[in-house]
């Protein structure tokens, strides 16, 4: 049995509590309201970003999962959640002297500026050209800097319960595409989240670097015409008004790249939705 904390216990990490406590291991979740946890996982209410609160860690814990996101989409909340609470997490390890046998980070495909459809893997140059990107490699490299063993899981678009978007844009009726090129975009479902992570942490000797991303680089459009069928709705919309554009052109700016996950199905992880139409098609069931 590993004694695990898991700092910024939202969304994936709940997640991931839930698999681990199932495998016996001891979790605790860190996050500034604990009472959203679930039973299998032992609270620990901290604030990433106030020091003081991270005084008391649970000792000997042998391995730590950094799974914070921002709270805001301004520059200060990715600085707060990727640069200031992965210093203040370290620091408060250094000083306690814990020597936890590795710590993961769920970092995201943002870091790449790639934005004409470009195929990229863990060996591509991560240069953000916007703030959100760079403040999580930032974080990154003070992980991987730092003197603890680090694995890196770059995540790309989550989804899952609670998060279908999409789904609902397509039953509203809201959807839109347009007739240009493919704007391609990266996804992973919640499950596939929490079990990569988990798999990372079984592994004797993981990486420093894995791209969390699905089997399938899907075209925007392409996955909005496929909720209309399989939803039995109106097809998007065609968007040819200037702000519809406008829209498009900084969205595929930020994320019209292909992200290959060869990496971590090398290392033996095998996905439970390997594309965006079997992890839509189990939302879509429930």
């Amino acid at each position: 049995m590993a004694k695990v904390l898991i700092a910024g216990c939202g969304y994936v990490g709940t997640a991931l509590g839930n698999l681990l406590s199932a495998d016996r291991h001891a979790v605790w979740g860190l996050r500034r309201n604990v009472e959203g946890l679930p039973p299998s996982v032992r609270p620990l209410a901290a604030d990433l970003t106030e020091p003081e609160t991270l005084a008391s860690l649970p000792p000997n814990l042998d391995f730590v999962f950094y799974t914070a996101a921002a709270r805001g989409p301004d520059d200060e909340a990715y600085h707060r959640a990727y640069v200031r609470g992965v210093r203040n997490l370290l620091a408060a390890l250094r000083a306690q002297s814990q020597s936890p046998q590795r710590i993961f980070f769920t970092s995201s495909t943002s870091v790449y500026a790639q934005s004409s459809g470009e195929w990229v893997d863990e060996t591509s140059q991560a240069e953000p050209v916007h703030f959100s990107g760079s403040r999580v490699l930032e974080g990154e490299g003070l992980l991987l800097n730092s003197s603890y063993p680090v694995t890196i899981l770059r995540l790309g678009g989550i989804y899952g319960p609670g998060r279908a978007r999409l789904i609902e844009s397509v039953r509203k009726g809201m959807a839109a595409c347009d007739d240009g090129p493919p704007a391609y975009a990266n996804r992973i479902h919640l499950d596939d989240c929490a079990g990569a992570l988990r798999h990372l942490m079984g592994l004797e000797d993981p990486g420093s670097i894995y791209l969390g991303v699905d089997n399938e680089p899907a075209d925007q459009c392409a996955v909005l015409r496929w909720l209309s069928a399989k939803m039995g709705a109106a097809q998007p919309r065609v968007a040819r008004s200037e702000q519809d554009m406008e829209s498009r052109e900084s969205r595929v700016f930020r994320s019209n790249k292909r992200c290959n996950n060869a990496r971590l199905i090398a290392s033996g992880y095998v996905f439970r939705y390997p594309t965006f139409r079997e992890g839509f098609a189990s939302l879509l069931g429930e």
